[in-house]
């Protein structure tokens, strides 16, 4: 049987992140997110540009950033920092249920809206509940992606179990904590590691 489109899933993933940043002050705009380097509100540019994405306009990105992806990424963010937050979340409500995306699997998309929501959200103490069917299709996905961030080789050899989803991957030694905790720690994310425990975990930290 075909797996279930994941657009419904991404869409109200934008929604939920709309209405968590509708009230955020200027301070939390610039608390340093999840990811290295970048602001909440520079993960928030990035989100912005990969929703309106398409391939023609993925592939000209890239050459004008010399077929450097982060480069590329690093421009997109600074053409979305003149707006302010106000202007970006306007344009971002246009998005919500948009359905362009770069080259590539559409099931990326809800992992760019899940990891990347929990990358805002986490710093600035915001939780969401995530759906088990979003966080089931990413943990799916990136168990077997090596696609930019290497999700497959950081836990090539463990066992992967979510301690609150019928969710396991893999074989070796054992990786157990919240499904989203394994999510954002099997795409890179050492702050979550303090979430999880097991035999495995020593061998996770050393692969970040």
């Amino acid at each position: 049987m075909a797996a279930s489109s994941p657009w419904p899933l991404i869409h109200a993933e934008r929604e939920a992140l709309a209405t968590d940043l509708a009230a955020l002050t200027a301070e939390q705009w610039a608390t340093p997110s999840l990811c290295p380097d970048w602001t909440v509100r520079d993960v928030f540019g990035h989100i912005i540009a990969t929703a309106r994405m398409t391939p023609p306009a993925f592939f000209a990105g890239l050459a004008r950033a010399g077929f450097r992806f982060h480069t590329m990424s690093a421009n997109n963010i600074a053409a979305e920092a003149s707006a302010t937050p106000a202007e970006a979340l306007a344009e971002f409500r246009t998005l919500l249920t948009a359905t362009s995306h770069p080259p590539g699997p559409v099931e990326a998309m809800l992992g760019e809206a899940v990891i990347h929501g929990e990358d805002i959200r986490r710093p600035l103490g915001i939780k969401r509940e995530y759906p088990a069917a979003a966080l089931t299709r990413v943990a799916d996905f990136n168990k077997r992606s090596n696609l930019l961030i290497g999700s497959k080789r950081r836990i090539a050899g463990l066992t992967l179990k979510a301690a609150d989803l019928d969710w396991q991957t893999g074989s070796g030694p054992e990786v157990t904590g919240p499904a989203l905790s394994l999510v954002m720690a099997m795409t890179g994310r050492a702050a979550v590691l303090g979430d999880l425990s097991g035999d495995g975990v020593a061998t996770l930290r050393s692969r970040m």
